[in-house]
């Protein structure tokens, strides 16, 4: 018999819980997005790899397949609430990170939730942030040492941010968040 794919509403009510944290953190940045472009370019790519944090905290809390994808276009609806100017950048980044992020937990077949895991989805999406975003902002106008900033940040941002979501979600679980979560 195969396995079942639905999902309780007490994950469902904790992949929302999640997402509204992270949607807060995602609306601020987007605020912040303008500030940080207009002043500060390479920095872009650190910041936007805040939008890694919904699915890192939701898999590392409930290690279930969907729950990032879900949590991640939670969290996009509440951050454009808050910034409806990126609603459609706050979507399109949502299904992209939790995709690449249910991909990667696929690939192990939703049974390996190393911390290893998780920095190969941050890599990921920092590399294709950092190639985005380089070309899309020509960021090839910058000077070279400018450039190599930029790029290097992009991909370390996404993974300082899942150091930190492992880290929040490492806490929730000691806390007994997921306990009633059947697998």
């Amino acid at each position: 018999m195969a396995a079942s794919t639905r999902l309780s509403t007490s994950v469902l009510l904790t992949c929302a819980a999640i997402a509204v944290a992270t949607g807060i953190l995602g609306g601020i940045a987007g605020w912040l997005t303008p500030v940080v472009l207009a002043t500060a370019p390479i920095l872009y790519g650190f910041v936007l790899g805040a939008h890694v944090l919904p699915g890192i905290i939701a898999q590392e809390v409930l290690r279930l397949p969907w729950v990032a994808l879900i949590s991640h276009v939670i969290a996009a609806l509440v951050a454009s609430a808050m910034a409806p100017q990126w609603a459609f950048r706050f979507i399109g980044t949502a299904i992209l990170f939790g995709g690449i992020q249910e991909l990667v937990a696929a690939l192990t077949r939703y049974r390996v939730w190393d911390a290893w895991r998780f920095f190969i989805s941050a890599i990921v999406i920092g590399v294709v942030v950092a190639l985005v975003v380089f070309f899309a902002a020509h960021l090839s106008a910058l000077p070279l040492w400018a450039q190599i900033t930029y790029l290097v940040l992009a991909v370390l941002g996404p993974v300082a941010w899942t150091a930190i979501g492992l880290g929040i979600g490492a806490g929730l679980r000691r806390a007994g968040v997921a306990r009633n979560v059947r697998r």
